[in-house]
């Protein structure tokens, strides 16, 4: 027989620079993070200084911790509306233990964190069991949660809101944690943006790293072929839950302890915000692509253009405006970069 045509192996094809780069899902967001900074560095005089730079990044810190939390869970192919509602919770928990119970103030951090934790154990559980869209459970739970959070604080406080943490022993000690600031260089760099920042890391290193990584991507993949290939997706769908519900306990510790007051109302309407900035990142909404760092540059971006319009003296409500382009702008931008990124060259 006549011998075959010799034909080239496609595993060994080489990737050009640029497509090689249009693979990443966090370019995208880079790109944009750095338009947005140059417009308003040379728009405005405030964005700049010492204090204006500490605000957005503070800003950008709170958002980005949950964005890549969530960022996380939509790579897994779920979404979690109750994350807002979820931040308020969290700080109504240690406020009226400590304030009303006179519960030790660490003593009802931890119970907080495991509060969130069983929460999120319950999300996951409720959309792995019943097999109903994540969107449906975690609306009712954040329905839930709001409802706790409102007529249970009036219940006990008489008030939607609980106050006089400074007067609680070792308040100022977990204040030292979760809202204490350092200077640097004349800079002053809340500690906010150091937990987003290893938050950040520790998740960009679980996700390309480790086990558990591959099996996020291959969940949001294809849930069937991931199960039947041996991926745990009930204990790693409940982990993912449990991950947004203990970043929202981070979030509500970081927000408790640095303005010493929470309200009912803490966090609600924000998961959209979370999910935009995600999207933004390059996270797809049908699940099995994305990343960490590039939900951390979207909660960069919009914490830049929250400040950015205060700062140009705008009025708040085009940050609307901005969010439903940025949004949309995402989506478009995520799927042309995904399509041509397919093509070889």
């Amino acid at each position: 027989m006549p011998a075959a045509a010799a034909t080239a192996d496609e595993r060994l094809a080489t990737t050009s620079w640029p497509a090689r780069m249009m693979r990443r899902p966090e370019v995208g967001a880079a790109v944009a993070a750095f338009i947005i900074f140059v417009f308003f560095s040379t728009t405005t005089d405030a964005f700049l200084t010492v204090g204006g730079a500490s605000t957005w990044l503070e800003s950008s810190a709170q958002f980005g911790i949950m964005a890549v939390a969530v960022a996380l869970l939509m790579i897994g192919g779920e979404f979690d509306l109750s994350a807002g509602a979820m931040v308020g919770t969290t700080g109504l928990i240690v406020g009226v233990l400590a304030t009303r119970l006179a519960v030790n103030i660490w003593v009802a951090v931890l119970v907080a964190l495991v509060a969130a934790a069983l929460i999120g154990m319950l999300n996951g559980w409720l959309v792995v069991r019943t097999r109903l869209p994540s969107f449906i459970v975690t609306l009712g739970t954040f329905f839930v949660l709001q409802g706790i959070n409102l007529a249970g604080t009036k219940l006990v406080t008489g008030q939607v809101s609980v106050q006089g943490f400074s007067s609680v022993a070792g308040f100022y000690n977990a204040r030292w944690v979760f809202g204490s600031s350092t200077q640097f260089g004349g800079f002053t760099l809340q500690i906010s943006v150091m937990w987003w920042l290893l938050f950040t890391a520790v998740a960009t290193w679980v996700l390309l790293r480790t086990r558990p990584g591959n099996w996020i991507f291959a969940i949001g993949g294809d849930e069937n072929s991931a199960r039947q290939v041996g991926v745990p997706v009930t204990r790693t769908k409940i982990g993912l839950f449990m991950t947004t519900a203990l970043a929202a306990w981070l979030v509500g510790m970081l927000q408790l302890f640095k303005t010493s007051t929470v309200q009912a109302s803490t966090g609600v309407g924000q998961e959209f915000i979370y999910i935009i900035c995600a999207v933004v990142g390059g996270c797809l909404l049908t699940g099995g692509y994305g990343s960490a760092i590039g939900a951390a540059l979207g909660a960069l971006i919009y914490g830049m253009t929250l400040q950015g319009i205060v700062f140009a003296q705008w009025d708040n409500n085009w940050l609307k405006a901005f969010l439903g382009v940025m949004l949309l702008g995402a989506v478009l931008v995520n799927n042309w970069i995904r399509q041509h990124a397919e093509v070889r060259k």
